[in-house]
């Protein structure tokens, strides 16, 4: 039996993102494809312990079969990193989808302006929902079907139960925080990556620093992608997938 495939979504989403591409995966790639919610989305539990990057490590690993294929966006890529690097007997593969190990932008290193951040995460304070959209928005800012890809987004999020305030919040500030810049350079795994051109969240330039960090870092870059490539441009995420699976 071949590897499972492991999906992990982003901050302030649930593995009803995955909806729309995980049984075509499975046909394609000729591997079980499995989603995963991440702690405090989507109706699973918090960590027992502090929410961080160590306690979301805690909590999947053991959902989490040896030598799986583990594919992170966004958030999501953060943990799969974190994991790839902390539990190497699990991950067989990284699959960076939409992704950054640091993604503030500091001195060199291209991410989203910190104040962006900072902005959510008083805004989140404020109105969860409203922060969700305007982040949804963003994340389509540029793809050539925006709207309906928020619409599509949107939709699939309504199947799975609201995220806790909690885990909103402790997202923001690993996205924040993070850096794995370190732990990147360490994986010993084939790492791939896929990446959109008109992404405001994770910008292209990002890709060439990776390479830098680990020469095991394949990537592609979808010209007409935004920060949802798997959802605007299916059939080349796929493709790309298979090509390196």
């Amino acid at each position: 039996m071949q590897n499972e495939v492991v999906l992990l979504h982003g901050w302030g989403m649930n593995k009803q993102v995955w909806q729309l591409i995980e049984a075509e995966l499975a046909v394609e790639l000729k591997r079980p494809v499995r989603a995963l919610n991440l702690p405090g989305f989507g109706g699973e539990l918090l960590p027992e312990a502090q929410y961080d990057l160590d306690s979301l490590i805690d909590s999947i690993d053991k959902l989490i079969q040896p030598n799986s294929v583990v594919v992170g966006w966004s958030l999501g890529g953060l943990v799969a990193t974190k994991l790839a690097a902390k539990r190497p007997e699990k991950v067989s593969n990284l699959v960076l989808v939409s992704s950054n190990v640091q993604f503030c932008e500091s001195g060199m290193w291209p991410g989203i302006k910190p104040d962006v951040l900072a902005q959510f995460k008083v805004q989140l304070a404020k109105n969860s929902h409203k922060t969700i959209e305007r982040f949804l928005a963003i994340q389509a800012m540029g793809s050539e079907h925006a709207k309906a890809d928020i619409k599509q987004i949107k939709t699939l999020l309504l199947q799975a139960p609201e995220p806790s305030d909690i885990a909103l919040s402790a997202g923001l500030d690993i996205l924040q925080n993070a850096d794995l810049r370190d732990e990147f350079s360490s994986i010993t795994c084939p790492i791939a990556g896929v990446f959109g051109r008109l992404d405001a969240l994770v910008p292209v330039q990002v890709v060439d620093e990776l390479s830098k960090l680990n020469g095991g870092f394949n990537y592609k870059i979808l010209p007409k992608a935004s920060h949802a490539p798997f959802i605007s441009h299916r059939q080349e995420f796929i493709t790309y997938l298979k090509s390196v699976l």
